[in-house]
C-alpha cells in the first residue's frame, strides 16, 4: 500500500502499477505542499492590505475633522487608493493560484481512482454512500469566478458544451439507455472512453448494483455542468424560472423531465424542481431541491435538444 496523503492509501500489485502509483503520490503532495504555501501567502497579504485600508480610514477620519480636502491628502489618498487596488489585485492572483491548485489535486485524485479501476480494484460501494458521494460531488463542484465583464464559459451552470465537445475519460454525463424492457431512460453515467472511429462513447451505469456498459452515440450522451454559476454574478448561467429540464431526482441515479421552480440565490444553494408525476393532482411532484451539477437541458427521446 502507498500512502498519498493522510487517510488514503492506494493498493498497488506489480512493478508498473507501484510505479505509477508512487508517481502519483509524489505529484499529489507536491500539489499538497504548494497549496500550503499558497494559503500562507493568501494571509500575508491580507494582513499587509488590512494595514493599507486602516490608512485609508485614518486619512478619511482627519479630512471629516478639518472639513476640508486639502492637496495633501488628495494626494495621500490617491496613493493609498493605488496600493489598496494593487493588493487586492495580488490577493486575487493567489486566490485563483490556489483554486487551481485546487482542480490539479481533484484531478490528479480521479487518475488515480481510474488506474485503481482498470487495474481491477473497482470498490464496490453501497448505494448510500454513492448517494452521499454524489451529493458531495456537486458540492465541491468548481466555482466559476470570473474577471470582470468575462462571461461564464461553456458547461458552466446551465451553459451547454459546445457541439464538437468530448467528455473526458472519468466525466459524469446524463446517457439515454434501454432497459430490460427495452424502455429508454436517462442515467447517470461515467464516461471509459470515446472511440473517434465509430463516434461513439463508452459509458459505465454509475449504479454499481446495475454493473452495466453502454456502447452509444453522442447525441445519447449530455455531459454534465465541471462548474457551478454563482447567481449573485452569473445569473444568465443559470436556467430562468419556468424552464423545463431534465434533472437528477433525489436518492436515485435517474433524470427526469421538471419544471424549475425556484432558482438557487447563492453559489452553495440548489435548484428547486417540479417533477413531472401523474400520482399528483397537478401532475407534478412537491418542490424537490437539485443541485446545479445535476440539472441539464431538456432532450427528446432521440437526444435532441427541446426548445
Amino acid at each position: 500500500m502507498v500512502q498519498v496523503c493522510e487517510g488514503e492509501e492506494i493498493a498497488v500489485s506489480g512493478p508498473m502499477i507501484q510505479e505509477k502509483a508512487l508517481e502519483i503520490a509524489k505529484e499529489l503532495n507536491e500539489r499538497l505542499k504548494a497549496l500550503y504555501r499558497l494559503v500562507h501567502d493568501i494571509e500575508d497579504e491580507r494582513t499587509r492590505s488590512e494595514h493599507n485600508l486602516n490608512n485609508i480610514t485614518k486619512a478619511h477620519e482627519k479630512i471629516n475633522q478639518e472639513e476640508k480636502v486639502s492637496p495633501y491628502y488628495q494626494q495621500k489618498l490617491k496613493s493609498l487608493y493605488s496600493a489598496a487596488v494593487a493588493d487586492a489585485e495580488q490577493e486575487e492572483e493567489l486566490i485563483r493560484s490556489a483554486l487551481a491548485k485546487v482542480n490539479e489535486i481533484r484531478s490528479i485524485r480521479n487518475e488515480r481512482r481510474l488506474q485503481a479501476r482498470n487495474a481491477g480494484n473497482k470498490e464496490t460501494i453501497r448505494r448510500g454512500a454513492l448517494m452521499k458521494m454524489l451529493q458531495s460531488s456537486a458540492q465541491t463542484l468548481p466555482l466559476w469566478v470570473g474577471k470582470l465583464g468575462e462571461k461564464a464559459p461553456p458547461l458552466c451552470g446551465a451553459i451547454p458544451a459546445e457541439p464538437t465537445y468530448i467528455a473526458k475519460m472519468g466525466d459524469m454525463v446524463a446517457a439515454l439507455v434501454k432497459g430490460a424492457e427495452e424502455e429508454e431512460n436517462w442515467i447517470l453515467a461515467e464516461v471509459v472512453q470515446f472511440n473517434a472511429g465509430t463516434n461513439k462513447y463508452e459509458v459505465d451505469d454509475i449504479d454499481e448494483e446495475q454493473k452495466d456498459r453502454h456502447i452509444l452515440s453522442r447525441r445519447r450522451v449530455v455531459p454534465l455542468p465541471l462548474m457551478r454559476a454563482n447567481p449573485e454574478t452569473d445569473p444568465q448561467a443559470l436556467f430562468p424560472k419556468g424552464s423545463i429540464v431534465m434533472a437528477l431526482y433525489p436518492q436515485t441515479t435517474c433524470f427526469y423531465k421538471a419544471v424549475v421552480n425556484q432558482l438557487p440565490t447563492s453559489s452553495t444553494e440548489e435548484y428547486e424542481v417540479l417533477f413531472e408525476d401523474p400520482s399528483y393532482a397537478d401532475g407534478y411532484s412537491p418542490p424537490l431541491t437539485v443541485a446545479q451539477r445535476y440539472v441539464i437541458s431538456i432532450k427528446d427521446k432521440k437526444g435532441k435538444s427541446q426548445t
